[in-house]
C-alpha cells in the first residue's frame, strides 16, 4: 500500500514559502511597532521573521513528522476473522466538533476508521458497505473541497476529510455498488 499522506515540496516552493513567511511576519511586527525607532524595529522584525520562518517551514514539519509519523504508520484496525485490509486512506473523521485523525481501512465487507493515539476521542468506527446509502462530496468549513460524507440507510452521517477526494469517493463507491 502506498502512502497517500505525504506531500513533497520542491526547493523552489520551500524557498518561496520561506521568503513570503519572513516578509509577512516582519511586516506584521513592523506595523505593530511603528511609533518607535523605525530602523531598529525594521531590523528586529526581519530577524524575528527569519526565525519564525525557520521554525514553521523547517523545524515544525520535522517535529510533527517525528511526533505523529510513527503513530499514524502504526495504526492497525481490529479485523474480523479472515478479513484483510485492501486499501488505506489517511483521513480525519468528525466526531462532534473534533476532527479525529487516523486512517480509513477498506476491506471486502466494510469501511473501518481507526484513530491514532494523539486524539481525545479514540477508537474504531465500522460501517458495512451494505448499510451505506450514499457517498457525497462536502466542503470543509464551507470552502475547502476535501470532504466526504457517508450516509447510512439509518440516516447516520459520517463526515471525513481526505486528500484527493474524488479518487477516494470512486474507490468507496466501487465497493458499495
Amino acid at each position: 500500500m502506498k502512502n497517500k499522506f505525504e506531500v513533497k515540496f520542491s526547493w523552489k516552493q520551500i524557498t518561496l514559502l520561506a521568503f513570503f513567511t519572513t516578509f509577512f511576519y516582519a511586516l506584521i511586527l513592523y506595523s505593530f511597532n511603528i511609533e518607535e525607532n523605525l530602523k531598529s524595529i525594521a531590523v528586529q522584525a526581519i530577524i524575528y521573521g527569519v526565525f519564525m520562518t525557520l521554525f514553521f517551514v523547517f523545524l515544525f514539519p520535522w517535529f510533527m513528522k517525528k511526533l505523529v509519523g510513527n503513530r499514524i504508520d502504526n495504526i492497525k484496525p481490529i479485523l474480523l476473522e479472515n478479513e484483510k485490509v485492501e486499501e488505506e486512506i489517511f483521513a480525519n473523521l468528525f466526531r462532534g466538533i473534533e476532527g479525529v485523525g487516523g486512517k480509513i481501512f477498506l476491506t471486502k465487507e466494510r469501511l473501518i476508521f481507526k484513530s491514532h493515539s494523539l486524539n481525545i476521542q479514540k477508537g474504531q468506527t465500522n460501517i458495512k458497505y451494505s448499510q451505506i446509502a450514499a457517498v457525497e462530496k462536502r466542503k470543509t468549513m464551507k470552502t475547502v473541497d476535501n470532504g466526504i460524507k457517508i450516509i447510512t440507510k439509518e440516516n447516520k452521517e459520517y463526515c471525513f476529510i481526505v486528500n484527493d477526494r474524488d479518487t477516494q469517493i470512486q474507490i468507496i463507491q466501487k465497493r458499495i455498488s
